[in-house]
């Protein structure tokens, strides 16, 4: 059984003794498992499971659809869950950056985003709704999504925590998630938006592959400010 053809592939495992796996496997060969868990053969992780090759019975990659958990380098993209509402205000919330360009901060205070968070989790219901941590050794260093599904096209959108900006994060983030949305999910176009002197935000976009289609001129208002509009997209046939 070759389980290194299972690394980064949403799988199902059932072993020998009658339990069942579901989730984004990770795999762990024979020479690692021994030197970190003392053990002699290959095996796959899910989330904080380790499953041996000897207790595998059967092994099959599942399809999936919505909000699934997607590795973006050596980042995980997964859901949300309660517990980050208090370091998403933290780290983002209480950054005057994040309203900059846009006008608003989902996570401006505790409550708003505790209030995120649920609508976040809630959303996960809706098969076209998507919305995910960026997650490094279990460190929240940032979010990116995809909303307002038209049938053909949708919206990305991402945010990266001020210390962990200029790591290429929201570039492997946002490649991920493209890649995903067209490959996976079957949406031809997707769309994305930045003011023009929100320079970080323009070599994201560019760098994972957006191009860009026009400039509305002062198309985007924050408070007494305008600022220049820059609309990009991605289509599969792109890459």
């Amino acid at each position: 059984m070759d389980l290194k053809k299972y690394e980064r592939k949403h799988v199902h495992i059932k072993d020998i003794y009658g339990e069942t796996y579901s989730g984004l496997a990770a795999y762990g060969s024979a020479e690692f498992l021994e030197c970190e868990y003392g053990g002699e053969e290959d095996g796959i992780f899910i989330e904080d499971c380790l499953i041996y090759q000897s207790q595998i019975e059967s092994i099959e990659e599942i399809e999936v659809h919505g909000t699934a958990e997607l590795w973006a380098g050596e980042m995980i993209l997964r859901r949300y869950v309660p517990e980050d509402a208090e370091p998403l205000y933290r780290k983002l919330g209480t950054d005057p950056e994040m309203a900059r360009y846009s006008g608003w901060n989902l996570y401006g205070t505790p409550e708003q985003a505790e209030e995120t968070v649920r609508r976040f989790i809630e959303g996960y219901d809706d098969p076209h709704s998507y919305s995910w941590v960026m997650d490094v050794d279990d460190v929240l260093v940032g979010t990116i999504g995809a909303y307002d599904f038209m049938g053909d096209q949708i919206e990305v959108g991402f945010s990266v925590v001020k210390d962990w900006q200029g790591r290429g994060i929201a570039t492997a983030a946002l490649r991920s998630v493209l890649e995903y949305l067209t490959d996976n999910e079957k949406i031809p176009r997707v769309t994305a938006w930045c003011a023009a002197e929100n320079i970080g935000s323009r070599r994201v976009l560019e760098k994972a592959g957006m191009k860009h289609l026009q400039t509305e001129e002062k198309g985007l208002v924050v408070g007494d400010r305008a600022y220049d509009r820059m609309i990009y997209e991605f289509r599969k046939e792109d890459r």
